[in-house]
């Protein structure tokens, strides 16, 4: 039993979970119709064998169990059923489609019902269903509520609410400026770019995987693999001084993780060429500079004449430009958590005299 424990607790460290998580994500795309027939319902059950067992560990139990993180728990499973849901719906839609039937919600347009009735009775249950969960909540699990605040003690670890977790794990690979202000202003505007940015009419109003492959991948690779990921990593996996913890690894606060933050400029120079920094700004980051315009100014025309040759033509010039650095900037976010993992690399571009750090 020792043994799967110190397995598990290798397998969460953050390089080999995140890339299992990548890889389940692409394998799950690809064989969709076999999960969402019989595996998801195998995966499920899985999943709640093996919570039920490993609230036999003490480590396991005291973390899945806090007030704080409980509700984290069920988001887990909600998302993970919604997400099979709405892609088992899609997947029969693309089956109706392709022998030349209506998508399902076509047929219900025919099917009207009245207000009341109806919808009220809908809208009742499920009120008095809500009620009576956060009733049994309330009465069954304490209210996370700690002493007073005091400027001379600090909570080991500190963590933000749920929903700004995401953005306290960006705070580990990017400048604040970066992970507080720029991400989550461009999520925002994103999103709300995104009817002007696709104007394909296809999907709308019914469930499709076929023919909205890249953009249902694009959308759950960004809300899954990396939002999700970064929530449950902040809840479960992140400990005392913002270590890494495995699932049933005792949360201990003297915990020493040495790690040597470098900077790229300090790989090119000091590790590659051997020689030390030069003084001056501009030629001590200039190559991380150079990497940084590379990703954002020559990668796109490089992919609209390459491999997304048909979205630059069908998109046009000015909505391909917006979309692809919006993409970019999402998949920056993974390849920075890999350098900060692999190689401790801090910062692409460190400027401390403007307070400019990439």
């Amino acid at each position: 039993m020792q043994f799967v424990k110190d397995l598990f607790n290798f397998l969460s460290s953050p390089a080999i979970f995140f890339t299992l998580v990548i890889v389940l994500f692409f394998v799950a795309l690809r064989t969709r119709r076999l999960w969402t027939d019989r595996v998801g319902t195998v995966a499920l059950v899985a999943v709640v064998v093996y919570f039920v067992v490993s609230f036999f560990d003490p480590n396991f139990k005291k973390v899945v169990t806090a007030p704080d993180n409980v509700p984290i728990v069920g988001m887990l499973f909600l998302i993970g059923f919604f997400a099979w849901f709405s892609l088992k719906q899609a997947y029969e839609n693309d089956d109706r489609m392709a022998r030349g039937e209506p998508p399902a919600e076509k047929l219900e347009t025919d099917e009207k019902v009245w207000c009341w009735p109806d919808l009220v009775y809908t809208e009742l249950i499920a009120l008095l269903v809500a009620s009576i969960v956060l009733l049994v909540w309330a009465i069954l699990i304490e209210a996370p509520l700690e002493e007073p605040a005091s400027i001379t003690v600090a909570p080991n670890p500190s963590k933000a609410p749920w929903y700004f977790l995401g953005l306290q794990e960006m705070l580990v690979y990017f400048d604040p400026w970066l992970a507080g202000v720029v991400f989550p202003s461009l999520i925002i505007l994103g999103l709300m770019a995104l009817p002007y940015i696709d104007t394909n009419p296809k999907g709308n109003g019914y469930y499709t995987f076929r023919e909205r492959a890249r953009e249902i991948a694009l959308f759950l690779f960004g809300f899954l693999v990396l939002w999700v990921f970064m929530i449950m990593t902040g809840t479960f996996l992140r400990g005392p001084n913002w270590n890494f913890f495995g699932p049933y690894e005792y949360w201990d606060p003297h915990k020493l993780v040495p790690l040597n933050n470098i900077n790229f400029s300090e790989f090119i120079w000091v590790r590659w060429l051997g020689t030390g920094l030069p003084q001056q700004w501009l030629a001590r980051e200039i190559f991380g500079i150079l990497v940084v315009l590379a990703y954002f100014l020559a990668l796109p025309p490089l992919l609209a004449r390459r491999w997304l040759n048909d979205i630059h033509r069908k998109m046009g010039a000015a909505r391909y430009a917006v979309g692809i650095v919006l993409i970019l900037s999402m998949i920056a976010l993974p390849i920075k958590m890999y350098l900060r993992w692999i190689f401790n690399l801090k910062y692409i571009i460190a400027i401390p005299e403007f307070f400019f750090n990439i």
